[in-house]
């Protein structure tokens, strides 16, 4: 469930709303970050808790304490197998919800935590896991305050689920703001994408190829801190592409914004194996999910220095300028060729990689 990005009031069920969901049960799709999740999150979730006009919704909630304004995000892991080449549950716990508060314009200051175990887990997964989470959080500077612990029978839980809920002071002199994105805006790409989805499906054991290809979780906030050291005020609008890839992210930035994204395919950086494996399973590496990666729209003013404070920081060198926001196609994503082709990108529909995250 994503977040509203700005302060608005919870209902108690006392005024009328509209039910839009129409989905007879739940399906694996509902959870895969494309067009089913948004259903559900806009025509059930949204209307129950904030009412009929939610505004746009991001990866944190911004909500005023007192005076003083937090960002505040929650997000549950649920990957299959625990550990990946690259990384684990552990640590995408700790890194995943970092990265939900740092594009949201916040560092994270401190997390809670919740395990759901399987009965019959071994030990040794577990702290295997917690030293991850440990070693994770000390490297994002987040403390961890408290949590809960959960036992679930044998066989209901894949060893272990575990859900985080993060809470972040505001940087300065960032504000994300989906209707603060103009033409001429650049779209900004932190690095490669498709690794953590490919590295997962190919740890299961479930494609017959090899590669030498690692997940690429990892916080994304001392990358964003460069970028807003160096360009602040002309930083529109950010988010991390994880369920659903680029392409949902930028389909959800066109429709809130109500613009065009163009993209020019040649400038999206993809490594060899994660093409070959979405070419061999007719996937799009525009779909699959990132978890060390980011998206930004600034203004075109600030699109070099921009670049260059990325290209400064370890894993930012691979960051590239990979389009510009246009008044057409409204509300679409477009994609063009360097042989002159184009084509729409729609979010993703569907879920053809389950439980990546």
């Amino acid at each position: 469930m994503r977040f509203l990005e700005t302060n608005s009031p919870v209902t108690t069920g006392a005024r009328s709303v509209s039910i839009r969901f129409r989905d007879l049960q739940i399906e694996m799709a509902h959870g895969a970050g494309g067009k089913a999740g948004r259903r559900l999150v806009e025509g059930l979730f949204a209307p129950l808790l904030y009412g009929n006009s939610p505004g746009p919704l991001g990866d944190a909630g911004i909500v005023d304490l007192g005076g003083t304004q937090v960002a505040i995000t929650t997000d549950s892991f649920v990957v299959k197998p625990v550990s990946f080449p690259g990384g684990s549950i552990g640590e995408l716990a700790i890194n995943g919800t970092v990265n939900d508060l740092a594009v949201s314009g916040a560092k994270a200051e401190v997390l809670v935590v919740t395990f759901v175990l399987e009965a019959g887990l071994p030990s040794s997964v577990l702290e295997a896991e917690v030293r991850a989470m440990a070693k994770a959080a000390q490297a994002a500077g987040v403390r961890i305050a408290g949590g809960d612990t959960k036992v679930v029978e044998h066989g209901k839980a894949d060893q272990m689920y575990i859900s985080t809920t993060g809470i972040g002071r505001l940087i300065q002199g960032i504000t994300i703001d989906p209707a603060s994105v103009r033409p001429g805006d650049k779209i900004l790409l932190s690095g490669p994408i498709g690794d953590h989805g490919i590295t997962i499906l190919l740890a299961r054991g479930e494609l017959d190829m090899e590669a030498d290809l690692r997940s690429d979780t990892r916080s994304v906030l001392p990358m964003i801190e460069a970028l807003a050291q160096a360009a602040a005020t002309g930083i529109r609008w950010m988010r991390d592409p994880t369920r659903g890839g680029v392409a949902t992210s930028l389909n959800e930035l066109a429709r809130d914004c109500g613009l065009g994204i163009v993209l020019q395919e040649e400038r999206i950086p993809v490594h060899d194996a994660v093409r070959g494996a979405c070419e061999l399973l007719g996937l799009d590496p525009l779909h699959i999910a990132n978890e060390g990666q980011f998206l930004a729209v600034v203004a075109p003013e600030y699109a070099d220095v921009a670049m260059n404070a990325l290209s400064l920081v370890p894993g930012g060198e691979a960051a590239q300028i990979i389009g510009e926001v246009r008044e057409q196609p409204a509300g679409s994503v477009l994609i063009t060729t360097s042989y002159g082709g184009s084509r729409i990108i729609d979010m993703l529909v569907g879920d053809p990689l389950p439980r990546i995250c």
